[in-house]
């Protein structure tokens, strides 16, 4: 089983009774005292659940990949260690996102002229063009790479000049279908079909969780000039640490048609880190967040809001109250937290703390977030929790 520790910094938003029925809860008032107690010791008891999921998911991911590298130089092996493990991510407690890194492209460079795209996916010529990325996309062009290997040129994958998120989707299924088989994985790992990327269910002896395997170019020391961050007369984070955050650059995933998406979970991963230097309570506060959204505000199996939203909210709220002794009362700063996340939901608008262009609310349902405001509105009326 993995080291506590490292279990904190894997999960994200894992979930100790998900292999159960779901039980009658009764509902208790807390008072402040008891809130802060009560909520981290179910953190770090769901921690020590979680620890043993990844380690199980990380196996069978190290042989998947392995395999899928074998067959397929693009695709590079995720290794299998005892310690933190950045291309998986516990998005919800039974939803993982597992990063797949491409091989064979170095040296990233901005695209400096704009042009039109009049193809389809069978390499069509249209008479309209495609639709121009917006918020967190871009195109991805082999010619942006100073090397690249010969394969990225080949028509399985590139239209035109560019690397096309949806043929390398049909490559990699493909290789993971066939990786499944030949790793004699058929009984713990199946492929799920009506997905917009490659998708499996894997059991594992705690319950079956759903991971979800997503090509990534990572691109280190280049900052994308769209992410305008930090906006000025900011006091959080220092310079020397916005200087840092940059120095490990994006990822670009592959996970739509055309376009592929900006992520920034290693720069992000450096700023949740290193948050409490001052002696504040600020991962706690998150740990704590993820625990309640995860219990009462937004319990089903596919929650509306994942990891990624509420590593947002703490983000935004560390900007905008940047004293240490803002942080030093957790029950004040957990339930600044809420509030902004109530706010953030009720108006149907989360920015990306790094490309503030961008809604992570956007494509999120209207009517769930609805739902989710509400119990959110409860609970700071009458702050109280759900005791299994």
């Amino acid at each position: 089983m993995l080291p506590l520790s490292v279990a904190l910094q894997q999960e994200t938003n894992p979930k100790s009774c998900c292999s159960h029925p779901r039980k009658q809860e009764t509902m208790k008032s807390l008072t402040s005292e008891s809130l802060e107690d009560h909520l981290l010791s179910k953190v770090h008891s769901r921690c020590q659940w979680v620890s043993k999921v990844v380690e199980e998911v990380q196996k069978i991911v190290h042989h998947l990949t392995t395999e899928i590298s074998n067959q397929d130089i693009r695709f590079q092996a995720i290794p299998y260690g005892d310690f933190y493990n950045e291309h998986i991510k516990v998005l919800a407690p039974t939803q993982f996102l597992v990063t797949v890194p491409m091989k064979g492209l170095a040296g990233y460079r901005e695209v400096r002229e704009q042009r039109w795209r009049y193809y389809n996916l069978q390499g069509v010529r249209f008479s309209c063009p495609l639709r121009d990325p917006e918020g967190l996309q871009q195109w991805l062009e082999v010619e942006q790479f100073v090397k690249s290997l010969w394969q990225w040129h080949e028509a399985d994958v590139n239209i035109e000049g560019d690397i096309v998120p949806a043929k390398l989707l049909q490559v990699f299924q493909k290789l993971v279908e066939n990786a499944i088989i030949t790793c004699h994985l058929s009984g713990k790992v199946s492929m799920l079909a009506n997905r917009c990327a490659v998708s499996v269910a894997m059991e594992t002896s705690l319950c079956q969780v759903e991971l979800q395997l997503t090509p990534a170019v990572e691109i280190t020391g280049v900052w994308p000039k769209r992410a305008r961050w930090p906006a000025c007369l900011k006091r959080w984070p220092s310079p020397e640490k916005v200087q840092c955050v940059k120095s490990f650059g994006f990822t670009l995933l592959a996970c739509s048609s055309y376009h592929w998406q900006l992520s920034f979970h290693r720069a992000e991963k450096v700023l949740l880190q290193q948050l409490d230097e001052d002696g504040g309570c600020r991962r706690e506060c998150l740990w704590a967040l993820r625990q309640m959204t995860e219990d009462v505000w937004c319990p089903k199996k596919q929650p509306v809001l994942t990891v990624q939203h509420l590593q947002t909210v703490l983000l935004w709220t560390c900007e905008k109250y940047p004293d240490a002794k803002d942080w030093q009362n957790f029950n004040r700063a957990f339930q600044r937290l809420v509030r902004k996340l109530h706010k953030c939901v009720s108006q149907h608008f989360l920015k990306h703390y790094f490309v503030r262009t961008s809604n992570l609310l956007q494509n999120v349902s209207i009517s769930e977030l609805d739902a989710v405001a509400q119990r959110l509105t409860c609970f700071l009326k009458n702050p109280h929790i759900s005791l299994p």
